[in-house]
């Protein structure tokens, strides 16, 4: 419409909007204000952050980053603190290549108790299998270690606590029975709060089952060695978890029965720094080695290979037919066994020991009679 008819003059697309005092704005709109702008940006503005980029550590404080802290097996790179190791990551650092094969384990009754406190039990079960990925407490692997057959169970404390109650009891007696079969030595890496109480008494039956188990490994002559990880208490302490034949333990891991607040407030007295953890449990004669993460795989498999009395795989070297050694040492004579007497000599010695007068003269004096009471 034009001037005077009450109605504004459309404006042509191509022509750019008036500027605020009413003059046209001859800036051009070409492709840097169109396009390159929004990508800068897009590319220098703020970015989301994912989680989980940065690890503290408990014990020092220091930040570090989760790629330095997964290749340091969760070590932490400043003070040597052990954080908790996932139990994926912890076979495939034992096991040669990572390479190990799971058993199936068998599946007892799902909540026969009906146990229920603020959620169900069964509740509870399908909210940890749906955190972890696995359908309990317990991974039973067998595999190589360093060259030698092993079997390992190892607990997950990410599945309620690593608490053991009938899976994991079952779990324990099919990783003992694949030893025996396989005959190799049986590992067990506990890491766990102790009996489930959601199963009540069907979960202290384990304790007496794992123990069952484990001594039939022991009495086949297999070695059974336990390492001990952060945290180990309660009724799996009281257990199969102490009778190992070598007892291994990680640094700092904590490891008892009950707590350290809950014995203080019974006996009433102060715990002495350092109680319950591996080095103090080392000096006090609880366990026979505390050994860094880095060297559990090398530690076992030198144990292993001494307690199936076999050398280890890394020590075994294959000589050439033509290798000759350097040095060679004058074998030892065996010694010379002793001269024993002619036959006429010992003749002699038992025709003497016939012929002696046993009259009693070189015999020794008869006990005195005893007084006669009055």
């Amino acid at each position: 419409m034009g001037r005077g008819s009450g109605f504004p003059t459309p404006r042509r697309r191509d022509r750019p909007p008036p500027s605020r005092n009413g003059l046209e704005s001859t800036r051009p709109m070409n492709w840097l204000t169109t396009y390159v702008r929004p990508k800068i940006r897009s590319l220098v503005g703020p970015r989301e952050v994912p989680e989980n980029l940065w690890r503290k550590c408990p014990a020092c404080g220091h930040m570090i980053f989760h790629k330095e802290l997964e290749k340091a097996l969760q070590v932490c790179t400043h003070c040597g603190h052990h954080m908790r190791l996932p139990i994926k990551q912890r076979l495939e650092l034992l096991f040669d290549d990572g390479a190990y094969t799971a058993i199936e384990l068998p599946k007892p009754p799902l909540d026969p108790l009906r146990f229920k406190d603020i959620k169900r039990y069964s509740d509870r079960l399908k909210e940890a299998q749906a955190k972890t990925g696995e359908k309990d407490a317990i991974i039973v692997g067998h595999g190589k270690l360093m060259g030698q057959g092993v079997v390992v169970a190892a607990f997950n404390f990410d599945f309620m606590g690593g608490s053991m109650g009938m899976a994991v009891g079952e779990g324990l007696v099919a990783a003992a029975e694949l030893a025996l079969l396989q005959k190799v030595p049986l590992i067990a890496i506990p890491s766990s709060g102790g009996a489930r109480m959601q199963e009540g008494i069907l979960s202290l039956m384990q304790m007496a089952r794992s123990t069952v188990a484990v001594d039939r490994v022991k009495e086949a002559g297999l070695p059974y060695i336990v390492l001990l990880t952060d945290p180990t208490t309660g009724g799996v302490t009281a257990s199969f978890a102490m009778l190992g034949d070598i007892a291994l333990a990680e640094p700092g891991a904590v490891i008892g029965f009950a707590g350290a607040r809950v014995i203080e407030t019974t006996i009433r007295e102060k715990l002495p720094e350092g109680f319950q953890r591996s080095e103090y449990l080392l000096e006090h004669g609880m366990v026979d080695m505390v050994v860094p993460r880095s060297e559990l795989k090398e530690t076992l498999a030198r144990l292993m290979a001494l307690l199936m009395r076999r050398p280890p795989a890394a020590e075994v070297v294959t000589l050439s037919p033509d290798h000759r050694p350097a040095v060679v040492e004058t074998p030892r004579e065996a010694p010379k066994p002793k001269p024993r007497p002619p036959v006429e000599d010992l003749e002699a010695v038992a025709r003497k020991v016939d012929d002696a007068d046993f009259d009693g003269a070189d015999a020794p004096p008869p006990p005195a009679p005893k007084p006669a009471k009055p």
